[in-house]
């Protein structure tokens, strides 16, 4: 199945290295995002996981939930973790799911329903399993990244993406290219300038179809 933005995600029981769970349990009223990982102990992916460990305040500060996927057992996680806060230099406190069946892989579109894990297989064999998703508290997928192996997620632009999506969220706007948390926002074309004059106070009309204007407080 194809997984699209604003599609609620699977309800999918995952097993990780700090337990069981349902996975929309899991995310309860938070926002939360999931990110996959083709193998443990590859170069890549152990600084981007340890990227996400020291961002744990930030995630926090935004009331949003980590949890990585990667197709291997738990206690490999248990293990790859040790790796992964020698390379961050912080606490990997998240959970992994172990995704050894493929289960999270398939439901999330990242690979083929037909994929398997060959004997001996190596991180080519599950590359495609290299995407950020971004779901909001009503479990929809609000965004989605897909990388190649050879270039490493970039998780400012996590930030600033999940930034935009909860102020898009709460104050009814939109954001335009480059956005940063302070700058001007874009109104919406659906509010009539009478409305966007009650809603936002000033604005500029840049072209017919794009009023900018900054949000206060």
């Amino acid at each position: 199945m194809s997984l699209r933005i604003n599609d609620i995600v699977p309800d999918l029981t995952v097993e990780t290295d700090l337990g069981t769970f349902g996975l929309h349990d899991w995310i309860g009223d938070s926002w939360a995002i999931l990110f996959s990982h083709p193998k443990d102990f590859t170069p890549v992916c152990t600084t981007e996981f340890g990227a996400v460990a020291q961002l744990a305040d930030e995630w926090a500060k935004r009331d949003t939930k980590v949890i990585g996927v990667s197709v291997d057992g738990v206690e490999d996680h248990k293990k790859w973790k040790g790796d992964i806060e020698t390379v961050g230099g912080a606490t990997a406190g998240f959970p992994i799911i172990a995704d050894d069946g493929l289960a999270v892989s398939k439901a999330f579109d990242m690979l083929p329903a037909e994929a398997y894990l060959p004997e001996g297989r190596t991180p080519n064999d599950s590359q495609t399993v290299r995407s950020v998703f971004i779901i909001g508290p009503d479990k929809k997928m609000k965004l989605s990244m897909t990388y190649p192996m050879n270039v490493g997620r970039n998780f400012a632009e996590v930030l600033r993406a999940l930034d935009g999506l909860q102020t898009a969220a709460s104050k009814g706007v939109a954001t335009p290219a480059n956005w940063n948390v302070g700058d001007d926002v874009v109104i919406p074309t659906a509010v009539n300038d009478a409305d966007a004059k009650a809603k936002f106070g000033d604005f500029k009309t840049v072209l017919p179809y794009l009023r900018m204007t900054s949000l206060k407080g």
